[in-house]
Parts: structure tokens; C-alpha cells; sequence
């Protein structure tokens, strides 16, 4: 997994990144003043608007390719420090992005979580430790806003991958549904390719 994400990014395969940020995020968030955790957050563009809205936002990113362009990209100035991960500072602003493994993150505790498309990025096997580990972040009451995506795996297979709302509610049993639509024409185009003809995108929230 973790070879497989690197070379995405190399490769410039980053087909799940969106470079407007994400319009269910605009939509359905509702914390300001509060810190935020962004899992495997990429370059996205959700970490500015979450911040414009008074938050203090941690990303946590594998690729320090992905990690720099963030930066670069957005013409921002930062500075780094050295530890188990390796934090990328913000110099004006509050965003700052860990580099490095997810699963040795334990910067918490957090009061919100915003999660796009970490869950979705990995297979089945690992995602139960996933949120496990990312429960552990976070405060009981924390603000959460997960989106997930289902579709026919008969059909193309992830990542990213399909994750049905039974499985969701298993991990977090506190989430609401507030929101879902076919997605199919921004998704990856191999799903197309292969002939998926819908492609859910679902928002759950909690509170």
C-alpha cells in the first residue's frame, strides 16, 4: 500500500485529487475555531478552506512530493521540523502538514476530522485499523465529516474503493447521513472505461 501511494504520486496517477476542493465540504461542514485532523490529505485545497474558516488544520501525508506541491503550489512559506514525521509549518497561516506514515501520527487530540478520501483510499484489510487509530486522535465529541463513495466492484474495482454504509456505521456508529450523489463524471476515468455507469458519493456528519 504504502509503495503503491508513493508511486501514484510520482506518476502523477492522483486521479481523486480535486484541484477546487471538495463542494460537499463547503457544504456540510460546521466547525470553526477548532483543530482539525485531515487524513492522508494529499495536496487538497480543503486544507485552505478549512482553515479560512478560523481553523487550526493538521494534514497527515505519505508524499513529501504531495506535501511540497501543496506548498509550492499555493505560493505558501514554510518551514520544517524534524521528528517522527516530519512537520511542514505554515509560516502565516494554520496549516501545517506531517509527512510520514499515518499510523505513527499521535499529534491529538483534535476536535474535528474531516476525511475525503483516506478511507476510501484503502483496502479492506487495513481499515478497521485505520479508524482505530484515528479514534484514538480525537476527542469523544469531535466534529466528523466522512465521505464515502459506492459503487458496483462487480463491475471496477479501487482504489478508490467502494465502501458500503453498513460498513461506515460499523466504524462510526455516531455518523448521520446527510447527503449523496452519482459522482460518476468526476471520479476516475477508468471506472468509466471499464463501464460504471454510477459512482455514489455520500456525506456523513456527525453532529
Amino acid at each position: 500500500m504504502t509503495e503503491s501511494w508513493l508511486e501514484r504520486w510520482q506518476e502523477g496517477r492522483t486521479g481523486w485529487h480535486e484541484s477546487e476542493g471538495n463542494a460537499s465540504l463547503r457544504k456540510h461542514w460546521t466547525a470553526s475555531g477548532t483543530r482539525v485532523l485531515v487524513p492522508l490529505c494529499g495536496k487538497t485545497q480543503d486544507l485552505i478552506w478549512l482553515e479560512r474558516q478560523g481553523n487550526d488544520v493538521t494534514g497527515v501525508e505519505l508524499s513529501e512530493l504531495a506535501v511540497r506541491a501543496f506548498f509550492d503550489e499555493n505560493e505558501i512559506a514554510y518551514s520544517c521540523v524534524e521528528g517522527a514525521l516530519t512537520a511542514y509549518r505554515a509560516n502565516d497561516r494554520a496549516i501545517t502538514i506531517y509527512c510520514g506514515d499515518y499510523f505513527s501520527f499521535s499529534d491529538g487530540p483534535f476536535d474535528a476530522y474531516y476525511d475525503r478520501g483516506a478511507l476510501v483510499a484503502l483496502p479492506a484489510d487495513i481499515r478497521r485499523s485505520y479508524v482505530e487509530h484515528s479514534r484514538s486522535l480525537l476527542n469523544a465529541d469531535a466534529t466528523k465529516l466522512i465521505i464515502s463513495l459506492e459503487y458496483d466492484e462487480s463491475i471496477a474495482t479501487g482504489p478508490p474503493f467502494s465502501v458500503p454504509a453498513s460498513e461506515i456505521l460499523e466504524y462510526w456508529s455516531e455518523l448521520c447521513r446527510v447527503d449523496a450523489y452519482d459522482d460518476i463524471e468526476n471520479g476516475p476515468p477508468k471506472f468509466r472505461d471499464a463501464g460504471l455507469a454510477m459512482m455514489l458519493e455520500v456525506i456523513w456528519r456527525y453532529p
